[in-house]
């Protein structure tokens, strides 16, 4: 199998398949983001050859399994969304192909990447198996999403997660906590949910802002321009997010940034989640937090 650099995943992507057909991300701008700094570019799309290639080796593989199915498959890289339809397509038609038991066909996406995609384009990559997005909207804190340079706004956001709606492609959403930064958290959330009760993602996921020293986020905090939340605080902005959100979902915090790992569906286990975070916020310190973050060297 090709694969470069660090494969990053979402955590309830455990079981699909991970065919990289992009390596980096298109951006590559966020600062607070460091994901990607061990590649040697910053963006490029894997030849067909390789990755018809690595379908071939799976097709191989299977054969020794009990079920030999395999049911989905999650494209690798930053952005995979962003090919053409034409690529994707050509994509999707090789999966199919090498493995007819695939249902469904996901990957990372930014906001932009649905933009150029006409509405027809997307109903037909949704025919083809396209579904299941996950979007890192970061917040719906307009002012954070321009300093932390994100490039789009959360108008894109409510536009195009309608468009993915309207073709009946799924999605997920990362929400980074402390994005908006000190004393504004409680406000980003609020935001954030607000863009969130009039879309549809079916499973919001919260991951702590993690700083390192080699992120452009750094050099701003040393420049006085920019402050990190402190670790309770971040709490209380999850709990803040959870308590505002009207919509049916699944909140998850389950990476490696959340000392404290938990996940629900809303409405019906709101009440249980902000207990569960009431009893964080009140009886673990600031300091035992702040230990757990400095630990996590690599996310």
């Amino acid at each position: 199998m090709h694969y470069t650099g660090t494969i990053w995943r979402p955590p309830y992507e455990a079981a699909s398949l991970l065919v990289e057909v992009t390596a980096g991300c298109t951006h590559n701008k966020c600062k607070f983001c460091t994901l990607y700094n061990d590649l040697p570019f910053k963006f490029r799309m894997s030849p067909m050859e390789d990755i018809e290639c690595d379908l071939q080796e799976v097709k191989k593989t299977i054969k020794g399994w009990n079920s030999g199915r395999i049911e989905r498959v999650f494209l690798t890289g930053a952005n995979p969304f962003v090919l053409s339809y034409d690529k994707l397509s050509e994509i999707a038609e090789l999966i199919h192909q090498y493995l007819p038991s695939v249902k469904s066909i996901g990957s990372f996406a930014r906001i932009t990447d649905v933009t150029p995609k006409s509405d027809r384009e997307l109903t037909r990559l949704r025919e083809l198996g396209y579904d299941g997005l996950t979007i890192g909207i970061e917040t719906g804190d307009d002012e954070a999403l321009r300093f932390m340079n994100k490039g789009y706004t959360s108008a894109d956001i409510i536009e195009q997660c309608g468009r993915l709606d309207a073709a009946d492609i799924h999605y997920s959403f990362f929400y980074l906590v402390s994005i908006s930064g000190a004393g504004r958290g409680e406000m980003g959330a609020k935001l954030t949910a607000d863009i969130c009760n009039q879309i549809h993602p079916e499973l919001i996921g919260a991951n702590m802002l993690t700083i390192y020293p080699e992120s452009e986020l750094f050099a701003e905090i040393r420049r006085g321009s920019w402050r990190e939340e402190g670790e309770l605080e971040k709490y209380k902005e999850i709990r803040t997010l959870i308590e505002n959100l009207q919509i049916p979902t699944i909140f998850a915090a389950m990476g490696a940034s959340n000392a404290y790992q938990f996940h629900g569906q809303l409405p019906k286990d709101k009440s249980k989640l902000l207990s569960f975070l009431d009893e964080i916020i009140g009886n673990v310190s600031e300091e035992e937090l702040q230990r757990y973050r400095k630990s996590v060297h690599h996310l």
